[in-house]
């Protein structure tokens, strides 16, 4: 029986070692393995610096075309949204009043004409017989002032005259200049005058862009004028338009509600593809930023306001270091403060790593950015 206890109790300490130690080895997980992450290598350059603005885009002139006179449209003589040239004629106003006037007022200089001639005749007929003493030295005075009468009537009548011409030519609504013609706003048989707007001509070959600088972008500017400024035109569906521009005037004061002054842009638009009223952006080169740090954007972490960066060392271990970030060019982010030249930064597999992790890298060409 003794020995038969024995066996039982070493039977039940050896059940209860075994079992304690599967469970000792259950409690200890196995160390994953390295993390697999994608890097690059901070590279340093010189970098354009861009400022970029809103704009619309306006005529590079704008010519409302107003009548002179007053009457009845009667006809148009242009398509509308066609280009036009300085001079012609692009609505007709009755011209029968005016031509009516323009009768009159030759009929009147005619009569003036005559009376002229009549006063000319007596003050040359009278002078001899005054200096003879024929007739009294107070009638050629008469006639003197009779001939100065008739030639200021004449005068008058002749200014009248030209004005009814005048007149009469501003029945013909002219353009101003070269340009795109706009949608007519008069209609036939309107009454206008010289207060009715009938359409607007745009010259737009070059065209115009106006962008609002801050007092800090102008300064730049004024800076930057020594140097071959060419700013590209950024179109509605994000294209960039093929031609460069050029900055022309700066406006004569700074807008004391916003801070900004408004810049005027040009560009070359051959065919008129470009329009007054479209929408875009004006972006130029105003400064270089030399030897600058550059990463891809999306190695760039932002976490509570800040933004991180993974590093990895040459022991493949993780450190997370705090940056400042600056300019952006094109995909690629110009660190300020944070990072060195040819630091390895993880570009891909960020979401997995966390400080002092050892991983597994594998390069990247840093230049494809995002």
């Amino acid at each position: 029986m003794r020995t038969l206890r024995s066996s039982l109790f070493l039977s039940a300490t050896s059940f209860l070692l075994l079992s304690a130690g599967c469970q000792s080895q259950q409690a200890v997980p196995p160390t994953p393995p390295p993390a697999n992450v994608e890097v690059a290598t901070v590279t340093q350059k010189d970098v354009p610096v861009y400022s970029e603005w809103v704009t619309t885009l306006d005529g590079y002139v704008n010519a409302d075309i107003q009548p002179q006179v007053s009457g009845y449209l009667t006809a148009q003589l242009y398509k509308e949204g066609s280009f036009v040239h300085k001079g012609d004629v692009l609505f007709q106003i009755d011209p029968r009043p005016f031509k009516v006037a323009l009768e009159k007022a030759q009929g009147e200089l005619a009569q003036d004409q005559a009376q002229l001639g009549k006063a000319t005749e007596d003050v040359n007929r009278d002078t001899p017989l005054a200096q003879e003493k024929a007739i009294a030295q107070s009638q050629l005075d008469d006639d003197i002032q009779a001939q100065l009468a008739a030639k200021a009537a004449l005068t008058s009548a002749q200014a009248d005259v030209d004005q009814a011409k005048l007149n009469l030519d501003f029945t013909e609504v002219k353009s101003l200049i070269d340009g795109i013609a706009g949608i007519a706003k008069g209609q036939i048989g309107d009454l206008v005058g010289p207060s009715t707007l009938l359409t607007t001509v745009s010259q737009v070959d070059p065209i115009k862009a106006y962008v609002s600088m801050t007092e800090a972008e102008y300064a730049t500017y004024l800076q930057s004028q020594s140097s071959d400024l060419a700013p590209e035109l950024i179109l509605q569906d994000e294209k960039t338009y093929s031609l460069r521009g050029t900055f022309i005037f700066a406006d004569r004061q700074v807008d004391t509600g916003t801070g900004t002054i408004l810049v005027a842009v040009s560009f070359p638009n051959p065919g008129n593809v470009l329009r007054p009223g479209q929408f875009g952006r004006v972006r130029a080169v105003m400064s270089v930023e030399k030897d600058a740090l550059l990463v891809p954007q999306r190695a760039v972490t932002e976490l509570q306001g800040g933004d991180q960066v993974a590093v990895v060392g040459n022991d493949n271990k993780v450190s997370i270091k705090t940056v400042k970030v600056g300019e952006t060019a094109g995909a690629m982010s110009v660190i300020e403060v944070g990072l060195q030249a040819n630091d390895r930064i993880v570009i891909e597999g960020t979401q997995n790593i966390k400080d002092g992790a050892i991983v597994n890298p594998t390069t990247a060409d840093s230049s494809k950015g995002t």
